[in-house]
């Protein structure tokens, strides 16, 4: 393994960074909106501005992916994936868009989640592509559309569909810490049944919304029936919104309310799905339907032997910090990256904590450590 270290400049990661969160790249979740094309230009000129071979490949209409190739010593390949897409702007307490720093952090939609992690394998394959051939292929890819239908990730292992992939770094707010594994979650709707009526003849109706309470209470006082996980404790379900009525004077026939249960690695969340369904109506027979879910996605759990894994622990304990294994309780690409055979591990700098957040920031110290761990783990990766 070479002993070669980055050499980073607190200007050259500030200015990458700053670049990347200056250009919008809102989600436009089906809607009307520029999407990620833009920054996507911005990942892509800079990669090919310091040698590194790079392609757009279009994952929805005028959303493209980035791609981009630094050969190794075997075509086995390490695959360094993050996001271009951010959540929406509104009400932030700072200028989404300024990439202001103060104290050493830099603020702006999207800094934390997940163009920090971006920044931090933009300039670990800007590295690899200066000084001699890692030993595997490293594989960067910055795809769109994580943060609605995660199309942007299924079209990329359709592009990748042949290559060998021995392992996978996917870039999201760790703190640093290697995550093996995340919850995944299901996603749907819940109604209950009643009867409209005047409000002024009310036995005469059957009131949906009070129906809904006794759904309520019961996803209150019951949890879901699986034993916890190591790493990440224990399933959840939760309440998030709420539907009802159609005037201050009518009987409401039905209500509404989503849930949002997060599955542990060895659910199918389909087979949750229908149990919950079984649950809940026979909490009130003949008025409460479930509709299919609209979000599914699946559990990760890789395990710690992983290639890729002991890599990254190793790039971690090299620099004295922390390498022992985490679980996440959010969402990842790597769950689809890890159903399609390739071992994957959550990496990045930045808490969750600050994603999303009205004054989203990440260290700028911890992008550039992150950027020296991944370049050091891409040379430490066993391809045998």
């Amino acid at each position: 393994m070479s002993e070669r270290t980055m050499e980073l400049s607190g200007s050259e990661v500030e200015g990458l960074l700053r670049a990347l969160v200056a250009v919008p790249s809102v989600n436009p979740r089906d809607g009307a909106g520029p999407g990620e094309a833009a920054v996507a230009g911005v990942v892509r000129d800079w990669l090919a501005a310091r040698g590194v071979a790079v392609e757009l490949h279009e994952a929805l209409p005028g959303r493209p992916n980035v791609v981009a190739t630094v050969p190794g010593r075997s075509p086995d390949a390490l695959l360094l994936e993050s996001h271009l897409d951010t959540v929406e702007v509104d009400g932030m307490s700072v200028d989404p868009y300024a990439g202001e720093v103060r104290d050493g952090r830099l603020y702006g939609r999207g800094a934390c989640d997940a163009k920090g992690s971006l920044a931090a394998f933009m300039l670990a394959a800007a590295e690899l592509a200066a000084g001699p051939p890692p030993p595997c292929t490293v594989l960067l890819a910055a795809v769109v559309d994580e943060e609605h239908r995660y199309r942007g990730v299924l079209a990329l292992l359709n592009a990748l569909a042949g290559t060998r992939i021995a392992g996978a770094v996917v870039g999201e707010p760790t703190g640093l810490v290697p995550a093996t594994a995340h919850k995944g979650v299901l996603r749907y709707t819940v109604r209950t049944l009643g009867r409209a009526g005047h409000t002024s003849r009310p036995a005469d109706a059957v009131n949906a919304i009070s129906l809904m309470a006794r759904v309520l209470a019961h996803l209150d006082a019951t949890a879901p029936g699986v034993p916890d996980h190591p790493l990440l404790g224990p399933a959840t379900r939760c309440v998030t919104r709420i539907g009802g009525g159609t005037g201050p004077n009518i009987v409401p026939g039905s209500c509404e309310v989503d849930i949002d249960r997060r599955t542990l690695p060895g659910e199918d969340p389909y087979a949750v799905w229908l149990a919950d369904r079984e649950e809940l109506a026979a909490v009130l027979p003949g008025r409460v339907e479930l509709d299919a879910p609209f979000t599914v996605d699946h559990a990760l759990d890789t395990p710690a032997g992983s290639a890729v894994v002991r890599a990254l622990r190793a790039a971690l304990a090299a620099r004295d910090r922390d390498s022992t294994v985490r679980g996440m309780p959010f969402c990842t690409d790597a769950s689809k990256i890890a159903r399609a055979g390739v071992p994957s591990v959550v990496f990045g700098p930045g808490s969750i904590v600050d994603a999303h957040s009205a004054d989203e920031s990440v260290a700028l110290a911890d992008v550039r450590l992150a950027a020296d761990v991944v370049a050091d783990l891409a040379r430490r990766m066993d391809v045998a």
